[in-house]
């Protein structure tokens, strides 16, 4: 049976990539990405996806260059095959913190990063938890941006202790850290944020 979609892994999680291929009842596409000698990333589509719509998987997580760069190539590769349209799901968005300028000589590099997936070719983002909403502002594509708090809270709602304090990294978690602090029922005890 032929699909007009298909989903590729990067090597960052290809486990994820596979549960979502297995949860839509398709085999992921077949792909292979390697490293040249002196480190470069090589990626070769061994699945034709001419006309049809991609989705890769690849979360930008630490090494985070080795991963942003292979879900760039990918891309690439992609929309120079002929793809209809490119969706990069990106669970962990790596340059999420880098939001704003501390100072005047910095760059802004959860903007860059958003710039450099709309240059290769993505043209939607899905993502988990981004650090501050504002991210969504630096695409010209559309951003879901899905939370994964309900789903922790339900799978912690047995092992949070009575004395549980939720603190935030810094003030772009404030509001996910006050959600989970306010959501009572679900973490069965009293907390309160913190700004580390």
């Amino acid at each position: 049976m032929s699909h007009e979609f298909t989903v590729f892994s990067g090597t960052a999680n290809p486990a994820f990539a596979a549960a979502i291929a297995s949860t839509l009842g398709i085999q992921p596409g077949a792909c292979v990405v390697d490293r040249h000698p002196d480190g470069d990333v090589a990626v070769q589509l061994l699945d034709s996806i001419r006309r049809k719509e991609v989705f890769l998987v690849q979360p930008t997580s630490p090494p985070v260059n080795d991963h942003l760069v292979e879900l760039l190539a990918l891309a690439d590769a992609c929309r120079r095959a002929g793809a209809a349209r490119i969706s990069s799901i990106v669970p962990f968005f790596g340059y999420g913190r880098a939001d704003k300028r501390h100072g005047r000589r910095e760059p802004i590099m959860a903007r860059v990063v958003a710039d450099l997936l709309e240059v290769v070719g993505i043209s939607q983002v899905v993502t988990v938890d981004l650090h501050t909403p504002q991210i969504e502002g630096f695409f010209h594509v559309p951003v879901d941006s899905l939370t994964a708090v309900p789903t922790l809270c339900r799978a912690l709602r047995d092992r949070v202790p009575r004395d549980l304090v939720v603190v935030s990294p810094d003030v772009g978690r404030v509001a996910m850290a006050t959600t989970m602090r306010s959501d009572a029922s679900t973490l069965r005890s009293s907390c309160f944020t913190s700004d580390a």
